[in-house]
């Protein structure tokens, strides 16, 4: 939810502060004021393109600051975005925009403080509004969520799941299949150059820790000379001493000798003495070792060049096969499982042959399953699309989906020809609009949402054939349309924050009321438990203006200045008389006739917003529902 909005020196405005409630927010004022520059605003701050002409006469940059509230489905899909490149917040459920663009043409873009790419605030900003007029942000144009939608709708995500699984598993067995069915001649030289690998690995009949002990006993072999003399002179310095200077094993000796008479004399000196003697211990263990040592010590040119070879030997092999010798013995293990499967991939090429057969027919019979419950869907949501939008005043429009399929030799089997390549869905049934072709092969494409591609249909007047929505007219009859699908749609929509800019556009006030009711409707949800949305419109009809949960008027106003006079925008938040006073100048008098409407207008609308919430927790009758579903829906 968009909670804060600041603004400063963004074309006409200045500065500009708004805080933004829950439910319905209504925005009016006189054409000019400034009310579109508002949601331009919006629009800058969620990534879309901008110059320098969109500065303030006489700043040298302007700038927008969001805050939005992110719900807990929002906060999965943006923190992980936040989180991979480290723009996390102080707190999780706010996320914090920022966009300032100077004269000199420099564009910065801000994600809580940081400095981002024009291109990563969009897919941080990606699926938090919709604008819905001419806008990129307008997710109902974007063909590839229309399946989404769909499936949304028709609650079909575990089947698509399902459907998704099985696509994956199909996808594995033949990347495999693929890398078995490559060209029998090159199969063959990776075979024999396995093979020599192997041997040569294997002939060096190498051991894990071996490479460790020879780099060991290298040093030991080439310095074999000095080595024993350095430990003759140790033992001799401990064993036999010089002639005027006495072992280290006698002056020792005779330390112990004083140290026990001295401790018969003072008991105190036994701890001393035992020190001493296990002094004596560790140097008569010391000496033993060294004999060890020195017999061990071998001069052997012969066993220093074998050590020297072998150390090349598995160098050369960790050159080639890894950086150890346990890398080395890895790679051996895993050419032999490769060479393996090469001697026996025809009889592997069998296995995985039936298994992609099993696989795609088991797909074929869940893809077909989830299309034909998306047909039904299609034709329901057609149906009651098609009753809001003659609620607003667009008699004789119809809804419609489009389904595609595309031929393929790689494609899934499907089990007959009957739903052909196209066919539309509409509210008044199934058509099939291309069949197959004689040549086919009755296969198609698929990935993880199944085999068909979904586009939504319509047509704005009677008489018109379906289209395609991004070709359908623009200004009021597009946001009513949007109006429509939000509210049929909206218990499975993910867009918390809509925006409608002048919806009113060629409609009168008695279908102006209806719209305010659709859009308060769409603001507060079904019931407890449909998803609430932001509602942000801007309106020039009482009737629609009425609905708000929060009425805000942009005033376009001269004001004096040092350099001259100079116009600003600014918004007030009307309540009470205010209010009163608005809706009647909307109306187009000042008089105490326009007052009474306008104060009709607001209590007619307490009473449907009354009503609606009695309605809501009434047992209902066919007839109440189908009238609630004609408004709530």
């Amino acid at each position: 939810m968009l909670l804060e909005l600041r603004i400063r020196d963004f074309a006409i405005i200045d500065a500009l502060d708004l805080r933004f409630c829950p439910g319905l927010t209504v925005l009016t004022g006189e054409t000019g004021a400034g009310k579109s520059i508002i949601v331009d605003a919006v629009e800058l701050v969620l990534g879309e393109w901008a110059d320098s002409t969109i500065v303030r006469t006489g700043a040298d940059r302007g700038l927008i600051e969001a805050v939005f509230r992110l719900e807990p489905d929002q906060r999965a899909k943006v923190s992980s975005v936040l989180e991979r490149e480290g723009l996390e917040g102080d707190d999780a459920d706010l996320l914090l925009l920022g966009r300032e663009v100077r004269l000199n043409k420099r564009n910065i873009c801000r994600v809580n403080g940081r400095t981002v790419t024009l291109t990563l605030l969009r897919e941080v900003t990606d699926g938090l509004v919709d604008i819905h007029g001419q806008s990129e942000h307008l997710s109902l144009l974007r063909v590839p969520e229309h399946l989404n939608l769909l499936d949304r709708y028709a609650e079909l995500q575990p089947l698509r799941k399902a459907v998704g699984r099985v696509a994956r598993q199909v996808a594995q067995v033949r990347n495999e299949l693929k890398e078995l069915r490559r060209d029998e001649r090159e199969l063959a030289h990776r075979a024999d150059l396995l093979k020599f690998q192997i041997d040569e690995i294997s002939s060096a009949s190498l051991e894990a820790e071996e490479e460790e002990r020879l780099r060991e006993e290298r040093p030991r072999l080439a310095n074999a000379e000095r080595l024993a003399e350095l430990t003759r002179e140790a033992l001799f310095a401990i064993e036999e001493g010089e002639p005027q200077t006495p072992s280290a094993s006698d002056l020792l000796g005779a330390a112990l000798r004083a140290l026990d008479q001295a401790a018969r004399i003072d008991p105190s000196l036994q701890p001393l003495l035992k020190d001493a003697e296990g002094i004596g211990f560790q140097l008569d263990e010391l000496t033993r070792q060294m004999h060890d040592y020195q017999a061990q010590i071998e001069y052997s040119p012969q066993r220093l060049q074998e050590v020297e070879e072998r150390l090349a030997l598995i160098g050369r092999l960790e050159r080639k096969y890894g950086e150890t010798v346990e890398d080395v013995l890895a790679y051996a293990e895993e050419a032999e499982r490769e060479l393996d499967t090469i001697q026996h991939s025809d009889e592997r090429i069998l296995e995985l042959e039936a298994e992609e057969a099993d696989l795609l027919s088991t797909f074929s019979s869940r893809a077909v399953e989830l299309s034909e419950r998306r047909r039904d869907a299609a034709q329901e949501l057609a149906r009651r699309v098609e009753r809001e939008l003659a609620d607003l005043h667009m008699d004789g429009a119809r809804f419609g989906a489009r389904f595609t399929r595309r031929p393929t030799s790689e494609g899934v089997p499907l089990p007959d020809a009957t739903s052909g390549l196209a066919f539309q869905v509409s509210s008044t049934g199934v058509q099939m609009t291309e069949a197959w072709s004689e040549g086919d092969r009755l296969r198609v494409a698929f990935d993880d949402s199944g085999i068909d591609r979904v586009e939504f249909l319509v047509s704005a007047n009677p008489g018109e054939a379906l289209k395609p929505m991004a070709k359908i007219a623009s200004g009021g009859e597009t946001s009513r349309l949007m109006l429509a699908l939000k509210t049929v749609l909206s218990r499975v929509d993910e867009t918390r924050t809509l925006i409608f800019d002048e919806i009113d556009q060629g409609i009168g006030g008695r279908v102006g009321a209806t719209v305010g009711e659709k859009l308060w409707g769409l603001a507060v949800g079904e019931n407890s438990t449909d998803r609430e949305h932001q509602v942000l419109c801007v309106t020039h009809l009482p009737q629609l203006a009425g609905f708000g949960d929060q009425h805000l008027r942009v005033e376009k106003q001269v004001e004096r200045t040092d350099r001259g006079e100079r116009t600003v925008t600014r918004v007030r938040t009307l309540e009470g008389a205010g209010r009163v006073r608005e809706l009647a100048q909307m109306l187009g008098g000042v008089g105490e006739a326009a007052r009474r409407s306008a104060e009709e207008i607001l209590a007619d609308v307490a009473a449907r917003k009354a009503g609606a919430g009695e309605e809501a927790g009434e047992q209902e009758t066919p007839g109440t529902k189908e009238k609630r579903e004609s408004v709530h829906v």
